[in-house]
């Protein structure tokens, strides 16, 4: 039994320092703390605010420091789900947001709000509907960028109190009753029709116009063009019949020859369609008697 008991006792003390060790390095151990790149750790000593630490290696003295939250720094995303609105003209519309916000100071982002998501959804929430009621179901449509700018203005304000940062706001669905949307679709496709019915008066009435003016200036053309043919055959009979008349002078011909040629060119006359009427001019008349005086014989 002595043995027994010497053998507890040696194994008793050699127990003690080990655990005594194991104490001290798990405390330790618990009392450094690595911080990410991009996040915040914020700090009690005692129950009060002691520090806010950031991207490294910091040590707690243990118990008598803690952590109470560790934040991330980086932007976040928060989607909000539908929203029932009411416009100014007593139409509900549903709409989603996403709000991108940063934490800029993690003390105040800890104790000046409990819970900064849900402020911030609420906050939305009643901004939204103030924007949205007092404007009209057309306005609301199309002035996403304002409602944007108004929603971002009033978060960034409040949320400034506690540390955050408002980076942007946007408006991801603005639905309409599915009754608005049919009558809406109804006018944009009158709208449509009407465009394309424009469109293609203004283009016959372009056409018929193209067409009137190529007419007139073919028109144009092709009596210029007779105009000219006309005036070159005038010139060329003209030149003919100066140089007929200026031959006949040369040649000095007799009174016979000349009658002659008159008699030949009497059939030819008769050749046209409108030569129904004869006028027997007295030059005929001279002309034949010239002709019986060259066959009849002198009677000398």
């Amino acid at each position: 039994m002595e043995d027994m008991e010497g053998m507890f006792g040696s194994l008793g003390t050699l127990l003690f320092p080990l655990i005594i060790i194991a104490i001290v390095a798990v405390v330790l151990l618990r009392a450094v703390v690595i911080v990410p790149q991009a996040r915040a750790v914020v700090v009690e000593r005692l129950g009060k605010f002691q520090a806010q630490w950031m991207a490294g290696i910091h040590f707690l003295v243990p118990f008598v420091d803690r952590v109470v939250a560790r934040l991330d720094l980086r932007e976040q995303v928060v989607s909000f789900p539908p929203q029932p609105v009411i416009t100014s003209d007593n139409v509900t519309v549903s709409i989603d947001s996403v709000v991108y916000y940063q934490v800029n100071e993690p003390a105040r982002a800890t104790y000046e709000i409990a819970n900064f998501i849900q402020a911030i959804e609420q906050l939305t929430v009643t901004t939204l509907r103030n924007v949205i009621g007092s404007m009209d179901l057309e306005a609301t449509l199309t002035s996403r960028d304002h409602i944007n700018g108004q929603l971002r203005g009033v978060l960034d304000e409040a949320t400034g109190n506690w540390g955050i940062r408002i980076n942007r706001v946007e408006l991801k669905a603005i639905e309409p009753p599915p009754s608005i949307q049919q009558a809406m679709e109804k006018q944009m496709r009158a709208e449509r029709d009407k465009r394309a019915a424009i469109l293609a008066a203004q283009g016959k009435r372009e056409s018929e116009i193209l067409t009137a003016e190529g007419e007139k200036q073919s028109a144009i053309l092709r009596a210029e063009g007779q105009a000219q043919s006309a005036v070159l055959r005038s010139q060329g009979e003209a030149e003919a019949i100066q140089k007929v008349f200026t031959a006949i002078h040369e040649g000095n011909p007799d009174p016979k020859l000349l009658a002659y040629q008159y008699l030949q060119m009497l059939p030819r006359l008769s050749e046209g369609e409108g030569s129904k009427v004869w006028i027997v001019p007295t030059e005929l008349t001279a002309a034949l008697q010239s002709i019986s005086d060259g066959f009849t014989p002198n009677k000398d």
